[in-house]
């Protein structure tokens, strides 16, 4: 009976933390390694990751020669677009050139400190129509709603 009480006792103690758990500090207040500072969409660094990581995708797992050649119209859709309270992200499109002259949307996000066992910053991307490992399927949705809430799905077909 004791036990049961206690048991009680400390859940009842609890409950009123869980409803105070709805916090909206920026997530550097909660965690020590972020600092709210997040690489822009045109950093060049960023977008040679995103050019290197592709090319060696495309010959080491399709043995294709496609190349990403190029970046033109990058444009940040969102900074912290899923909440102060999450790991800072910077939420990025850009259309690409490739070097068999097609041009694709690109879509990418870029997360303080996710970069490599935490250092640095990583970049998660995805090209609209080359997704053939289905990563961010179908047609890149799960990046793709952020572009489509910033520049509406009209907007997105016609500049990207």
């Amino acid at each position: 009976m004791k036990r049961a009480f206690f048991l009680f006792a400390l859940l009842s103690l609890c409950a009123p933390a869980r409803a105070d758990s709805e916090y909206e500090d920026p997530a550097e207040r909660h965690f020590s390694p972020y600092v709210g500072d997040v690489d822009k969409c045109d950093d060049e660094h960023i977008l040679t990751r995103i050019q290197s990581v592709f090319r060696t995708t495309q010959n080491a797992y399709w043995k294709q020669d496609l190349q990403l050649t190029e970046f033109d119209r990058v444009r940040e859709l969102s900074l912290r677009g899923s909440g102060v309270e999450y790991i800072p992200r910077r939420y990025c499109i850009a259309r690409g050139h490739f070097n068999d002259n097609s041009i694709h949307t690109v879509i990418y996000d870029i997360e303080e400190g996710m970069g490599i066992i935490g250092f640095g910053d990583g970049v998660e991307w995805c090209i609209v129509g080359l997704d053939r490992q289905f990563a961010f399927s179908p047609a890149c949705s799960t990046l793709r709603p952020y572009a489509e809430r910033f520049l509406g799905s009209k907007a997105l077909v016609e500049k990207y």
